[in-house]
Order: structure tokens, then sequence, then C-alpha cells
């Protein structure tokens, strides 16, 4: 049973990426359409798909930067959009029961709370799943939505513990000495090599000691697994730790989003309750998008950040399920909910493939702060006197960089997303700044940025380097371009768009070597001489 619903969810998948959607697209489709022909879960998926969410949120937990909750941006603006959405959709559904809404007409003030309470949250793994395909999980705008959904989940803590007077174990308390195991987990990591046994440490870390653990106290297992995470998330192998895990949780993820079609079957009362529930989308939007600018963050970044967010939670799912074995919620609901959940990751897909062209009409209707009164973490940013700049600082960039700087001195300038990236590249006294190369505001919010001669595009998605591209095309940049490529079409198509030159970072290590060995060694083989 399940072999047909990974084949479904891969031809489904498949015609979505055709389409230019996201292939979550299509895996929520397919498990609509099986279940329209009667197919329904399995527990076998359904244990599957729970693997995959707290694979996401461990390997998410690696990349997140602690100090990035700490924000009040981060932990003010969750608290706020999520009070303000709450009281707004209990408004909102009181009015339609006051209109004599059949739906909702008989339920009672508490429960119309609760159901705002559940539309208020937003889905975690569809929003980080979109992030990671556009390669801007480490944008402003993608770590300034990460936070708040992981505020999010800390309110669903919160919630589940007071809903169902679940209180933690006195055990629980034993997990504020977890940070005391730091040193040995990091000492296990070091010994743990490159292959699989680092997959599989990575796998024990999140399942067993973050999620198991935290289950057996009476804890969120997938809060275990993110917190789990963030804990190793200093050492210098988390990147590659997340990177090893990376297929395999994507793997699992289809499971995920099969199974959310595969739910529950759909009613026509609940077809239309999911249709009303719709109708508050926007209002939820709206929301995100006046809380970010009330934290003075750019129209982009505050516009980009609302249409990750902008799609309802599983999260509402469980809520419903809670309040229905309490009784709080009738049936219908449920079936509403999942309805609701799939239709809005349905809408909000196609709109963030479209965000950034979205944006720049938007742009044009939308004031801009003045740039003294941004955010200080989305300000201009200053070229000084660079004539080389590198878009990228991971390892290929950095080796370029330290190259470069070694012929032509102090004039080449590195762009990071991760502000944590950057300052370890400042404190090798590298000259490194915190930028976005992927925002199509990024040159205009430069100064002295008509000196540089030469730009290199090392970012490590392929996507990330071509859409670079694509801005500084548009912006008439008269310098000369380099760029990486992993893979022969991403060469191809940095070659169509009209890169000086385009690097195969696989078949130039191959020749770096060689040329490292010879010269070295100082290798010096006779030639055969060949008719």
């Amino acid at each position: 049973m399940e072999l047909l619903y990974i084949s479904a969810a891969f031809l489904a998948g498949f015609i979505a990426l055709r389409c230019k959607l996201p292939p979550l697209v299509g895996f929520l489709v397919a498990g609509f359409g099986l279940n329209s022909f009667g197919f329904h879960s399995t527990p076998a998926l359904t244990t599957l798909a729970d693997l995959g969410v707290t694979l996401l949120l461990f390997t998410i937990g690696l990349k997140l930067d602690v100090k990035t909750l700490l924000n009040k941006e981060v932990w003010g603006g969750a608290t706020l959009h999520n009070l303000l959405s709450t009281a707004l959709f209990t408004l909102f559904l009181v009015i339609l029961k006051q209109l004599g809404l059949t739906m909702f007409a008989e339920m009672a003030f508490n429960q119309l709370v609760l159901i705002g309470f559940a539309l208020s949250f937003s889905s975690t793994v569809f929003a980080i799943k979109l992030l990671q395909e556009k390669g801007e999980l480490n944008a402003k705008y993608g770590t300034v939505a990460i936070g708040i959904l992981v505020m999010q989940d800390i309110f669903a803590v919160l919630f589940l513990t007071i809903s169902t007077g679940k209180i933690p174990d006195i055990t629980a308390l034993g997990l504020f000495a977890l940070p005391l195991l730091r040193p040995l987990l990091y000492k296990i990591l070091d010994k743990a090599g490159h292959g699989e046994i680092l997959v599989l440490y990575g796998v024990i870390l999140a399942l067993v000691a973050g999620a198991g653990l935290f289950e057996i106290v009476g804890m969120k297992p997938d809060l275990g697994a993110l917190l789990l995470g963030m804990l190793m998330a200093g050492h210098p192998k988390a990147s590659e730790m997340a990177k090893s895990l990376f297929n395999f949780k994507e793997l699992l993820l289809v499971c995920f989003f099969l199974n959310i079609g595969l739910a529950e079957s759909p009613t026509l009362n609940g077809f239309l309750m999911a249709l009303v529930l719709m109708l508050l989308l926007p209002l939820k939007g709206i929301l995100y998008y006046a809380v970010f600018h009330l934290c003075r963050y750019r129209v982009r970044t505050s516009m980009l950040a609302t249409l990750t967010l902008f799609n309802y939670s599983e999260f509402g799912l469980i809520v419903g399920g809670v309040a229905y074995k309490m009784g709080l919620l009738p049936g219908t609901f449920l079936v509403a909910m999942a309805m609701a959940v799939s239709l809005s990751f349905l809408l909000a897909a196609p709109l963030n493939s479209m965000s950034n062209k979205l944006y720049t009409e938007a742009a044009k209707r939308l004031k801009e702060f003045d740039p003294e009164r941004l955010n200080s973490n989305d300000k201009l940013i200053d070229f000084d006197h660079a004539k080389i700049v590198i878009l990228g600082m991971g390892r290929i960039g950095s080796g370029a960089y330290d190259e470069l700087e070694s012929r032509y001195g102090k004039q080449v300038l590195g762009i990071e997303t991760r502000t944590d990236s950057v300052e370890l590249h400042c404190k090798q006294q590298r000259n490194v700044i915190h930028g976005d190369a992927t925002d199509p505001d990024f040159w205009e919010r430069t100064i002295n940025n008509n000196n540089i001669e030469l730009i290199l595009l090392a970012m490590p998605n392929g996507t990330a380097n071509i859409y670079a591209l694509e801005q500084l095309k548009s912006r008439h940049f008269h310098g000369k371009i380099a760029a990486i490529a992993k893979y022969d079409d991403e060469e191809t198509q940095l070659h169509q768009q009209g890169v000086d030159a385009a690097f195969n970072i696989y078949n130039e290590a191959g020749s770096g070597f060689a040329r490292d060995v010879c010269e070295h060694l100082h290798l010096q083989i006779a030639t055969i001489k060949t008719d």
C-alpha cells in the first residue's frame, strides 16, 4: 500500500515541478486524490511523517542562532500576532454566529475562541520547506519567519500542557542539565567521521536524545528535537550533519504532506466550513505584515516573511484533536481544519514561488521607512572601498577570498547571510559583512557599489546564484561576474543568463587538485610524444 502512495506522490510531485510549482503541492494533491478513491493513511505512513517532522526541526536547530529568539522583534512579534489574530478571528466567527450561519450557530463562545487560537498558527514544516527550496533559509526574512515559528511552537507546548492538564514530570527539571552534556556530545561528533556514522549520530540525537527524552518527561517531542539541534549548532560540523540528513529528511517529509491529504475524508459541510476559514487567511497575512512593519523592517522583509507564514498550521489539527477528545469541539471541525490547512498550502505555494514578483509590484504602492529609522538588522550596506565582492562565504567563498586577498590586498569584501558566520570570519581578520544577495533591494541598499569590478557568486544554492545574477543584470552592473555551479544544467543556465565565467565545483576540484600537486611536488614528468 505504501508503495502505491509513494508512486502517486512521485508522479504528482514531478508534474508540479514541471509546472514550476513546489513539489509539495503535488504531494498534497496526490493525498487528496488517493483519499477520493477510498484510500486512507496507514500507521506506517503516519510514523514516517512524524519522523520527517522531527528530523526537520532538528536540522533547523542545527542552523538556528539562539540569539535570534532573544530579539524583541521575534518574541514580541510572535506574542502580539498570536493575541491579535486570536481576538480578531474570534470576533469574525462570533459575527457569523450572530448572522445565523448554521455551522457556527450552536458553538459556544469558548469554542469559537479555541478555533481562533488554532487558526493563529502557521506551519513550521511548510514554511521551512519553502525557504529551503528557494535557498533563502538564512535570508533576513527567513530568519525572522523561523523565529516566529519557534515561538509559536513554544506557545503550542504551553497550550497542550494547560488544556490536557498534563504537567511535565518532575524529571523534566533534569533537562536543564543538557547543556552540561554538550562537551561530551561535541567530542562524539568530532569522532563520528563524515559517512554513515555521522548520519546515524544525527538520527540518534534527534529521535532519542531529543524527541524521545522530552516525551519521557512529558514534554513535546518535536520541541526536544529542535532544542537539541540548537544545542549542537555551535559545533563546526553542525552544518555538515544537517547536509548529511537532508535527503533522508526530505524523503520522510513526502509522507508528511501525503498524510495531510489522506488523513480526513472530505465532506460537503467540512468543505464549506473550510472555505469560510480561508476567508480569514488574508486577515492573518495583514496582521503579520502590520507586526513586521511595527518592528521597522523594510517592505521586502515584511512582505516575504508574511508570505512565508501565509498558511494555516498542522498544529490546528492537533488543537482540534485535543479539543474533540475533551468534548470542546464537534468532529466536523476536524475535517474542516484538515481541508483548510491543505487549501492554505495549495494557495501559499504558488504565491511564494512568485514572491519576488509580487514584492516588485507591491513596492510601488507601499511606503518604505526612512533609512535612519530602519531596524538595525535591516539597514543599508556599505561596500566602502572594495573592488571585489564575494557573495557567499562558505568553504568555496572563503578559499576564494584568501586567494584574492593575497593577490589584491584589502580590496576584497565578503557578503554572508548568516550572522554567526560573519562573526567568525571577522575574528579571522576577513572583511565580511552581513547581507542577502538574493534580495532585490540588495544592490539598491549598497553604498559605493559603482567601484566594484568583479563579483563572485559563491553561494552553495544554485538557485540563489542564478537569482543574484538576474538581479545584477537587471540593474545593469558593468563589472565582471563569475559563479560556481554544482550541476551541468546550472552551469548552462548561468551562461545563458550572461555570466562572464561559470565553474563546475566538482570538475574544478579535480583540476585544482592536480595543479596543486604539480606545483607543490615540482613534478617534471617527461611528456610522451605521439605520432
